[in-house]
């Protein structure tokens, strides 16, 4: 089991940055794969980066694409998502997820808000 644990949200304005943090506790943290998922009022969930359990891959979706940067520390458990140029556009609850074997995003912490103002 792994459990996850989101901080870094907030009000900014847009232009502005914010970093994310998710800090994992339980079995095999170094061996999941990650990924921030996010999800706009009224809209679906949008999985917006993701990273390997090396740190070394990663990827975004297009919308975010120069703007955000997923990371991780695999001491500290602890894996990241600095955020850019922030637009009005991002404004979501953002969850931290990890991978179990096969099965993408298959644990979530319990979301962080980001909100940013025109």
């Amino acid at each position: 089991q792994v459990q996850l644990v989101e901080s870094g949200g907030g009000l900014v304005q847009a232009g502005g940055s914010l970093r994310l943090s998710c800090a994992a506790s339980g079995r095999t943290f170094n061996c999941n794969p990650m990924a921030w998922v996010r999800q706009a009022p009224g809209k679906g969930r949008e999985p917006v980066a993701s990273i390997s359990c090396s740190g070394t891959s990663t990827n975004y979706t297009d919308a975010v694409k120069g703007r955000f940067t997923i990371s991780r520390d695999n001491d500290k458990n602890t894996v990241y998502l600095q955020m850019n140029s922030l637009k009005p556009d991002d404004t979501a609850v953002y969850y931290c997820t990890a991978d179990r074997g096969s099965a993408r995003y298959y644990y979530w912490g319990q979301g962080t808000q980001v909100t940013v103002s025109s």
